[in-house]
């Protein structure tokens, strides 16, 4: 039985030490065969972006010439119009993958530093006799402190002098494309990094011709008018397309294989569970790779994907949201759907403003798939396709749920104290420590470019997203619904019987028609009593005396519980 090793990226190493793996060596056909200059693949972190361009770089670059054990045994190996044609070309292979900077100095210098090594990689072309003393001088320059001239065209040149040494054009891979752009976009300094990568790409994949092809990978597809505004030969493969549909991630008869060889064939319907539910072009049922590899190395489920790197951006997407996206958030993790318009190509710009530009990016991010499509029609005849969508599988609403809890971090135990005081009906307690947490996490629910700090919406449905999780298990939790004559703002109702449901209204405090915060609380109770909320927890046979009713009263970040 074969090794299971965790964390492996480099090709070579898992072949040498027959280490599991499974062959995806036909995506090097397919991805020749397609004929295509450039191509951008866009797929959630983790499933096996890096493994497939090291097993690009292997199979094509001279550096690799003659290592046919590598491939032996594997699909590709089977034509003999591979075998000769493995290790025959210069390439260019680099990652943006830990480009991760808070500020656009540093990511400036990270890139450059990439760049820099690139070169050293390459001395040898110094000593070769093949540079024109200009060119050697611009070899020399390339260095972490240069310009952005020679920044934006150090991948072109490298690919002139190595197509010059080797007579042959050059294959440049570039792994994690995005990344930087991420953190641009979280850090605030988006245009001035667009700028420098527009103009590397520009060089690099446009105006090159000593280019032979070209493959970049990441999690979205940055809008054209961002980065690719020049390429218009670009071919993008994103998780609709279908093409290399089940060259990343397993296949369900490649993970049930998997299952038997390690003696685990019993456990298919958990691991379906779990890890089950992504779908690329027509290919469905395709599972998360390091995860199935987690599992069959531990032995038992658990939210593997969760630790791979951080979901920042999705975090603050949705903490900083609206009351509206939070709602829709809450519905998800409750195993609902929603239902919206999508745009694969993901335009930073609008993620602040645009609800379906996030939901998005949360598809391409591999959080929620697509249950189903209709046709959404306008007045004016036009037409768009609506989506209904839904997280992807239980390990994704595990990972989704530790991030709320993360949300709370610094409030945690005043937090756990509140919900412990509110089952068990210790007013005085619950308006302790409510009032710690809004002060410790308000600002992180209210930090958009147009805050509004006596307005706890944010605040308010970020609260109820934790409660949710927190109790789960416990109560069903509802926001927002209609009951009896209104919508109430929050309803807990008990999974087991004899247990205490609550109904909690929130109120801000209105200065010009009350007097005090315990105006507001009373408000608050008025409007329960008058809507008579709890008429749908009356129907499904709670007695009156089992429901427990709360105002909730806020002025900026001071809370009133009554």
């Amino acid at each position: 039985m074969r090794v299971v090793g965790i964390g492996h990226q480099d090709f070579s190493r898992l072949i040498e030490n027959n280490y599991f793996y499974i062959d995806k060596t036909e995506f090097i056909r397919e991805w020749w065969e397609s004929g295509d200059l450039v191509t951008l693949i866009a797929r959630p972190r983790r499933f096996g972006k890096t493994l497939n361009m090291s097993m690009l770089e292997q199979f094509f670059s001279v550096s690799y010439a003659g290592r046919k054990e590598l491939f032996e045994g594997l699909s590709v190996w089977k034509d003999e119009g591979y075998r000769e044609l493995q290790g025959t070309y210069p390439v260019i292979s680099l990652s943006f993958a830990n480009v991760k900077e808070t500020n656009y100095y540093n990511a400036r210098r990270k890139i450059c530093q990439l760049l820099e090594d690139l070169y050293t990689d390459h001395t040898f072309l110094l000593k070769s006799g093949r540079l024109e003393e200009a060119e050697q001088a611009f070899f020399r320059r390339v260095t972490v402190d240069m310009e952005d001239t020679e920044a934006t065209m150090a991948l072109h040149h490298l690919a002139k002098y190595l197509s010059r040494y080797y007579g042959k054009k050059v294959i440049i891979l570039l792994d994690e494309y995005d990344t930087p752009m991420q953190e641009a976009y979280m850090y605030g300094y988006w245009q001035e990094l667009t700028e420098l990568i527009r103009s590397m790409f520009n060089s690099s994949f446009k105006t090159n011709t000593y280019l032979e092809r070209a493959v970049l990978t990441g999690i979205t597809r940055v809008s054209k008018e961002s980065i690719f505004s020049d390429l218009n030969h670009l071919e993008v493969v994103t998780t609709t397309s279908e093409k290399y549909a089940d060259s990343f991630g397993f296949t369900e008869e490649e993970v049930f294989l998997a299952l038997d060889e390690f003696g685990l064939s019993e456990r298919k319907q958990e691991v379906k569970t779990w890890y089950d539910g992504f779908t690329f072009g027509k290919k469905k049922d395709i599972y998360n790779p390091w995860s199935v590899i987690n599992y069959l190395s531990k032995r038992k489920p658990g939210a593997y994907w969760a630790n791979t790197s951080s979901n920042s951006l999705i975090g603050k997407l949705v903490r900083e949201g609206t009351g509206n996206m939070k709602e829709c958030f809450e519905r998800l993790l409750q195993g609902g759907s929603i239902r919206t318009l999508m745009d694969e190509q993901i335009v930073f710009s609008m993620l602040e403003h645009e609800e379906d530009a996030v939901w998005s990016l949360f598809v391409a991010s591999g959080y929620m798939k697509v249950k189903s499509t209709c046709i959404r029609t306008y007045e004016t005849g036009e037409w768009e396709n609506e989506y209904e969508l839904e997280l992807t599988n239980l390990e994704v609403r595990m990972v989704l749920r530790r991030m709320v809890r993360n949300w709370f971090a610094r409030a945690k135990a005043d937090y756990n104290d509140f919900v412990k005081a509110l089952l068990l009906g210790d007013v005085e307690a619950m308006n302790e420590y409510m009032n710690r947490v809004a002060l410790e996490t308000f600002s992180s629910f209210d930090t958009g470019k147009h805050p509004a700090k006596s307005e706890p919406e944010r605040f308010y449905h970020g609260f109820v997203l934790g409660l949710m999780v927190e109790l789960a298990g416990r109560y069903a939790l509802t926001s927002n619904r209609e009951s009896g004559f209104g919508r109430y703002d929050v309803m807990l109702e008990p999974l087991k019987e004899g247990e205490d449901a609550f109904i909690l209204e929130f109120k801000v405090f209105q200065p010009q028609k009350e007097q005090d915060l315990q105006d507001t609380v009373k408000s608050a109770l008025a409007q329960i009593e008058e809507k008579n909320y709890a008429a749908g927890l009356l129907a499904k046979g709670i007695p009156q005396e089992r429901i427990r009713s709360y105002g909730f009263a806020f002025q900026g970040r001071t809370v009133l519980i009554g």
